[in-house]
């Protein structure tokens, strides 16, 4: 594409050139400006309307023939570099469409972010940072374009259509995030994601609270209100000022595991896989092993229940998330001690 705007600005150079000099060398023949200018166009554009003063010396003639020559050349030369330049643009947009859709076929257990308004973004960013793969779908030009530009795979088209989900891999996915900020939307893809994939895990945005509930009969594991949660967080700025500084410091943006990380605290979640050494076991096998080196927050069972704080005697079964909270060089250890399967899904919450 550079080379081909160099082209064309050289063929314009080259014709600029041709014209000014055809014109100059008019007037040093004795003509007017005017009559130079005139005499230089209707050449050039091979209009013919007849020569302005008779062409009657062999300079003259040859000056001509090299303004007709040349013009042509370059004016040529500019259009043909033209073509190539448009033609290559298309070419590479082709191959990145075709890249890019190379690349959401090879998408496996992937996130599908609908919408990639001022919600999706963050969702996008997040995701980006937390190297999860995801891809964003959007009928919006200006919003696919910018999608593009930082690198995330995109697909341009309604998510409530079945043929869209279907080529950014439903079927493969593992989680649908629909963030649009229409709610009939919302509960339309929700909707056409359930039916399609029935083990899908579906998070919903609602603007409205009486949208909740249908989003949940549409098939939304979990529905997010922004409206309720930003009524919330100022109320609780309110309520709890002093609180919320500790936990809010750095202007607000600091997430409490970034505050946790300050003190090398992070929250983990492990996945206990068939091969697991604890599968089978407790809570209590877990606490006694990490001799105090972490704590058991909670616990999301196979069946989608989330038991907090559970007690030592609560059994591990395969599928089970454990939800720990510990020190970051403890952790990582505890996983290479006792979770020895290497197809272990190891989530750190960034």
């Amino acid at each position: 594409m550079k080379t081909s705007l160099k082209r064309v600005v050289a063929g314009a150079l080259f014709f600029c050139t041709i014209l000014l000099v055809s014109a100059l060398g008019y007037v040093l023949s004795g003509w007017s400006w005017m009559d130079a200018a005139y005499m230089v166009v209707i050449t050039i554009f091979g209009v013919g309307y007849g020569e302005v003063k008779p062409i009657n010396t062999p300079l003259l003639r040859i000056l001509t023939m090299g303004l007709i020559i040349g013009g042509t050349t370059s004016a040529v030369y500019i259009v043909g570099a033209f073509v190539q330049m448009v033609a290559e643009g298309e070419i590479n947009r082709a191959i990145g469409v075709r890249r890019m859709n190379r690349d959401i076929e090879a998408l496996k257990d992937h996130v599908i972010v609908c919408g990639f308004g001022r919600i999706g973004q963050i969702l996008a960013r997040q995701l980006s940072r937390a190297k999860l793969p995801f891809v964003v779908i959007d009928r919006d030009k200006t919003r696919i374009e910018l999608a593009e530009s930082l690198g995330y795979l995109v697909k341009a088209g309604s998510a409530a259509e079945e043929t869209i989900l279907t080529e950014v891999g439903i079927l493969r996915a593992q989680v649908l995030a629909t963030v649009l900020p229409d709610d009939a939307s919302n509960v339309f893809i929700t909707l056409t994601a359930r039916e399609l994939n029935p083990n899908l895990r579906i998070l919903a945005r609602g603007e409205l609270p009486s949208t909740e509930k249908k989003l949940r009969l549409a098939g939304a594991d979990q529905v997010v209100l922004p409206a309720s949660i930003s009524a919330q967080r100022i109320a609780y700025m309110i309520t709890h000022p002093v609180s919320l500084n500790f936990l809010s410091q750095d202007d607000g943006r600091q997430t409490l595991n970034e505050l946790l990380a300050q003190v090398d605290v992070q929250v983990e979640e492990i996945v206990i896989v068939p091969d697991s050494p604890i599968a089978g076991g407790t809570i209590g096998d877990i606490e006694v092993r990490g001799k105090g080196t972490f704590i058991v927050v909670a616990l999301k069972q196979v069946d989608g229940s989330t038991i907090i704080h559970p007690d030592q005697s609560t059994g591990l079964n395969v599928g089970d998330t454990v939800i720990v909270m510990g020190h970051r060089g403890d952790i990582p250890r505890l996983v290479q001690r006792y979770v020895v399967d290497s197809r272990i899904r190891y989530r750190g919450v960034q």
